[in-house]
């Protein structure tokens, strides 16, 4: 299973761009803070680059800016290209499925399954559904 699940801020504003087949896609990067040790008494962050497809990437183009906190649900890639030096690249980035505006509802991209639940609220409500002992299927 290929699923990964960040919680930061924009480092910049989205940047969307078109495709030659006119499909939008927006990259920004999200800052995820690390957790630090009682040794390292100083916070360290991770700069998580994302990538989001369609009407999801024009919805953040559109809604989100520079320090805006925001959840991104997706799948992790690792792609390559050959640089104009000869040298091969390689790039590892989440691609957004889904992406939740802190306060806010959340965005479902164009990759999900019908019928499926939009989940709602922000960070602090994340995992707080809880099912009766009769309904979980072990």
């Amino acid at each position: 299973m290929n699923k990964v699940i960040i919680v930061g801020r924009l480092t910049r504003d989205p940047e969307v761009r078109y495709t030659q087949s006119g499909k939008a896609v927006a990259s920004f990067t999200v800052a995820v803070n690390r957790r630090f040790s009682r040794s390292d008494q100083q916070n360290t962050a991770d700069f998580i680059p994302v990538v989001a497809w369609e009407k999801l990437a024009e919805i953040c183009g559109n809604n989100l800016i520079k320090g805006s906190q925001v959840l991104v649900e997706g799948r992790l890639q690792v792609r390559n290209y050959d640089a104009q030096d000869g040298s091969k690249r390689y790039v590892t980035e989440i691609v957004a499925q889904e992406i939740e505006f802190m306060g806010g509802k959340p965005t479902r991209g164009p990759e999900d399954q019908a019928g499926a639940a939009p989940a709602t609220g922000g960070a602090d409500s994340f995992g707080s559904q809880v099912f009766p002992d009769e309904e979980i299927p072990f």
